[in-house]
């Protein structure tokens, strides 16, 4: 580990804030942008959308209240750290003048559900991606897969997959967030999330290596603390999940040493229209609620 990465495993361990999710792709770019006060008769094809969303991130990352005292960690989408922010790319930009240590987005969706979950698509280009993503200053990385009923036999393809992922991604010297998602609507919630802990487990006291969890909020306060507490788990954050951003943070403030990596949440309220001064106030405010949320 190289003397830039030991300050960014620190900050991660140590740091009192939470991770912004700026990975929207392709697929969920639209409505980001729709909630943004963009609507799809604004732009005319991938280019022009993907060059819109890069507009905001990098409004977003160039907030004053945006740095690495609240915000310790963001999670980029591939096309965001191939592009630059302020002369620099996206990756240095966050780390070099913000703060903010950069992990990459690296799954290509997901497949058809199967025993009541959604595995990953194979990812043929995680062999090159990996050591670019190094390269380029990327700390770790994020992959997803969505658990959709309270089944063994679906949640543990979900854990195998993501564990193996994980293994090829720490053998490029990089950081894993393993994600896989509860979906909030489902039956069964809080038996499926008993269910992901015990399979995650399982998979942990077997590691060497530390890794990171990306974690649906559970429905019963502390389901992960032993997750949390696990010497192979550099840190657990949560996913928003559908959730608002009011209830989204009441449900993480009862879930000790759990902090925040909101999407959906994070963006609430910012609007294209806004003026940089009020788009800066409405960050700044979302900011603060979801830092004292992910450090109650």
């Amino acid at each position: 580990m190289t003397n830039i990465q030991a300050k960014m495993a620190d900050q991660i361990r140590r740091g009192q804030g939470f991770i912004a999710a700026l990975d929207q792709s392709g697929g969920s770019t639209p409505n980001a942008l729709n909630l943004y006060g963009v609507p799809e008769d604004a732009y005319a094809g991938e280019d022009e959308m993907f060059d819109l969303i890069h507009e905001m991130r990098a409004r977003i990352i160039n907030a004053p209240a945006f740095d690495g005292s609240k915000v310790i960690g963001a999670i980029l989408f591939e096309m965001t750290m191939d592009r630059q922010v302020n002369g620099k790319p996206t990756a240095l930009a966050l780390w070099e003048d913000k703060g903010v240590v950069p992990f990459l987005k690296i799954d290509k969706g997901l497949e058809a559900p199967s025993d009541g979950v959604k595995l990953m698509k194979p990812m043929p280009h995680l062999g090159d991606l990996l050591p670019r993503a190094r390269a380029g200053g990327i700390f770790g990385t994020k992959m997803r897969a969505v658990i959709d009923e309270a089944n063994e036999a679906g949640i543990n393809a979900v854990v195998d997959q993501q564990f193996d992922v994980g293994a090829e991604v720490l053998s490029h010297g990089l950081v894993p967030i393993l994600e896989p998602e509860i979906t909030i609507t489902m039956d069964n919630k809080a038996k499926a999330e008993a269910m992901l802990q015990d399979a995650l487990l399982s998979r942990l006291d077997k590691m060497d290596d530390d890794i990171m969890l990306k974690l649906t909020l559970p429905d019963v306060a502390g389901q992960y603390q032993a997750l949390v507490d696990h010497p192979r788990v550099m840190k657990v954050v949560a996913l928003s999940g559908g959730y608002d951003r009011a209830e989204a943070n009441a449900r993480l403030a009862q879930n000790s040493g759990i902090v925040a990596s909101f999407s959906r949440a994070l963006t609430e309220g910012l609007s294209a229209q806004q003026s940089d001064d009020a788009f800066n106030a409405t960050i700044a405010d979302t900011i603060d609620s979801i830092h004292a949320a992910s450090v109650a």
